[in-house]
């Protein structure tokens, strides 16, 4: 069972740990529109952008490059930079597409990060911050049928953008776009995998 909830609005009498909430007084409040599963204990966004955090995984593309220090674009925030290791064998170039995790946030402004993976060749598509989570899916199940499913190689960015690699990725795209809009939907991972069953199973 879901309901929709707004921010201030109390989703638990107790203190329960879960995204997009905050607890006072011993009970559990929204801080975002979303729908409350009571079910899973977890509340699904509606709306909103993306609130980096430490260790967030992100999709980028190297905007500058100066002495070992990249400027990223996330296409959500204002700066992030990547440092290089020095260890570093094969350095980065502009337009180069990576993966990497916040380490820092500095004065709110500024996004420091680090273990980058450059991704090569693919696709990128941009999806709603706020439908991220559920396109990961709980414990990953979500992004890793459709990884399954079309044979795709994806990488899911917290900052919404997702690239994609491989396998039928055109089919991996129209999945990943069905759910961006129907993420307020009960039972959506099961129709996700019958409709790419399907759809892999017609196409065989």
């Amino acid at each position: 069972m879901r309901e929709i909830v707004v921010p201030g609005e109390a989703v638990a009498d107790r203190p329960v740990r879960m995204h997009n909430t905050c607890i006072c007084n011993d009970k559990t409040y929204a801080t975002i529109v979303g729908l409350f599963d009571k079910e899973h204990n977890e509340i699904i966004p509606l709306e909103g952008g993306w609130l980096p955090h430490i260790e967030d995984v992100v999709v980028g593309i190297v905007k500058s490059s100066r002495n070992s220090v990249y400027e990223v674009d996330l296409s959500y925030f204002k700066r992030s930079i990547l440092i290089a290791s020095k260890f570093e064998r094969h350095p980065l170039k502009v337009g180069d597409i990576i993966e990497a995790s916040i380490k820092d946030i500095e004065d709110r402004k500024t996004i420091i990060l680090y273990r980058e993976r450059a991704l090569h060749g693919g696709t990128m598509i941009e999806v709603k911050a706020s439908k991220v989570p559920r396109i990961i899916g709980k414990n990953s199940t979500m992004v890793n049928q459709i990884s399954e499913l079309t044979g795709a190689s994806i990488t899911v960015g917290r900052n919404g953008i997702i690239w994609m690699r491989g396998g039928d990725v055109g089919l991996a795209t129209e999945a990943i776009l069905k759910i961006e809009d129907e993420a307020h939907v009960a039972g959506l991972t099961e129709r996700i995998r019958v409709m790419l069953k399907n759809r892999t199973k017609n196409g065989e």
